[in-house]
């Protein structure tokens, strides 16, 4: 009775988690349709990637009609971000590359939403960075159209995970970035003249610096740690108990010994 008894505890105490699991099932699996639309555009193969995204549409309302798996905010990136890559692989006008941009930021934004820990999009920060100080460079020998090419690059990069961001970061620390890249691409013509110019960028590297460093901070899953924990007490507290019922009926068996023999 008392093993069935823990055992049932058990069962209760873990319940939480089996939605997760299904949610975690069901965001997979949106991910791999995402990540096979990414491969076609790569290769050129445009019809089957409008197919597949085709497919995305119809998995996605399915797989989150009924269970409150995405926030309204997700809803809404996720959607936003499937429609431009849609209408990007069906625009005959746009080039491949463009819609290559288009469907890897879709990419991103599935990854980010189905993966919460280290997404994609922070695999960018290398060449960000590298973008940044080619920027600088181009601040310090005044050079105009290295800085514009090198400063374009890195707006392109920029909107590249900007979609992925909403879902991670706080709306107040990217409303930040686009300020900061705002007023630097508005001002480009007088930048390379201003002596706060390099100052500008700096304080823009360093606030993106800190969104990648966010993300390396927090690599453990939460409900995992819930998972560990709960079933790691629960096994304590049994043990600590049958360690204590088996204490207890040696101690009874003593005693009943002793009256006997009295």
């Amino acid at each position: 009775m008392f093993k069935l008894n823990v055992l049932l505890v058990i069962f209760i105490l873990l319940l939480p988690v089996q939605p997760a699991f299904a949610q975690s099932e069901s965001l997979e699996k949106l991910d791999t349709i995402a990540d096979e639309a990414l491969q076609l555009v790569k290769s050129d193969r445009l019809s089957e990637t409008s197919q597949m995204l085709d497919y995305f549409s119809k998995q996605f309302l399915s797989l989150t009609a009924h269970d409150n798996i995405l926030s309204m905010d997700e809803l809404r990136i996720i959607t936003a971000a499937h429609n431009d890559a849609s209408k990007a692989v069906g625009t005959a006008s746009l080039s491949l590359n463009e819609k290559i941009s288009n469907v890897t930021k879709f990419r991103l934004v599935v990854d980010a939403i189905s993966s919460k820990h280290q997404p994609m999009w922070t695999e960018m920060e290398g060449q960000i960075m590298e973008t940044f100080k080619t920027t600088q460079q181009a601040v310090k020998t005044k050079n105009v159209e290295q800085f514009d090419e090198s400063f374009n690059k890195l707006l392109s990069q920029y909107n590249l995970i900007h979609p992925s961001l909403k879902v991670d970061i706080a709306p107040e620390k990217i409303q930040k970035l686009d300020a900061k890249f705002d007023f630097i691409n508005q001002y480009r013509p007088n930048l390379l003249s201003e002596k706060e110019s390099e100052q500008e960028l700096t304080a823009l590297q360093s606030d993106l610096q800190s969104i990648f460093e966010e993300m390396k901070e927090d690599e453990a899953d939460p409900s995992l740690w819930w998972v560990m924990i709960s079933t790691g007490s629960i096994i304590i507290m049994t043990l600590s108990y049958v360690g204590w019922r088996k204490y207890k009926g040696n101690k009874e068996s003593v005693n009943t010994r002793k009256e006997q023999n009295d």
